[in-house]
């Protein structure tokens, strides 16, 4: 009689065990999704979703780029002196100012807005992306290292094989910068994608 309480007690603790694992298994995975939800946010939506669809880029990249480039802060200012969520360089920002708002008298220090931060960097991803032909990592090394540094190695055989998209980004800095913009998107793509 002692061997057949003790085995029912096993049996009822066993069958609690499977109950509590049960419960764990289909709680975890919605609190894991919650949890990277808090690691890849969506903030500053209404400027994404209009700049991204007005310069025809996916808004899941462009979060991925500001979470790369600013951590969503929108003071951000590098050591560079790049500003904003899309930590836009002077040099840049001019340029892009003259083809998108000659008229605006937009300033450097306008960067600091998130909206004209996420305009201007848009309109650069969607110029990297067609200059690159849709390709974000080599897009990407563009966005941070400049066409000319992507040109140069576009035209060496080692690092392209037809001139248009890179097949490894050869500088420590761009490598882990494209590294962190193409994991971040797929990390957007399978949080938020269709």
């Amino acid at each position: 009689m002692p061997r057949l309480k003790t085995l029912f007690r096993l049996l009822r603790r066993l069958v609690v065990l499977v109950c509590i694992a049960a419960v764990l298994l289909t709680a975890l995975p919605p609190l894991a999704r919650e949890a990277d939800r808090l690691l890849y946010p969506r903030k500053y939506s209404r400027q994404v979703e209009q700049w991204a669809a007005e310069y025809e880029l996916d808004p899941l990249l462009v979060y991925a780029f500001i979470r790369t480039e600013s951590g969503f802060d929108p003071a951000a200012t590098s050591s560079v002196e790049a500003r904003g969520l899309m930590q836009m360089t002077e040099e840049t920002f001019i340029w892009l100012r003259s083809k998108i708002a000659p008229d605006e008298g937009l300033t450097f220090d306008d960067l600091y807005d998130p909206d004209v931060s996420i305009r201007f960097g848009c309109y650069y991803i969607h110029l990297c992306m067609e200059r690159y032909g849709g390709d974000v990592a080599t897009a990407a090394a563009a966005y941070h290292s400049g066409w000319g540094t992507v040109d140069n190695l576009l035209r060496m055989e080692e690092h392209s094989t037809d001139g248009q998209t890179l097949k490894g980004f050869p500088y420590n800095q761009m490598h882990h910068y494209v590294e962190k913009i193409t994991a971040s998107y797929a990390v957007y793509t399978r949080l938020y994608g269709g």
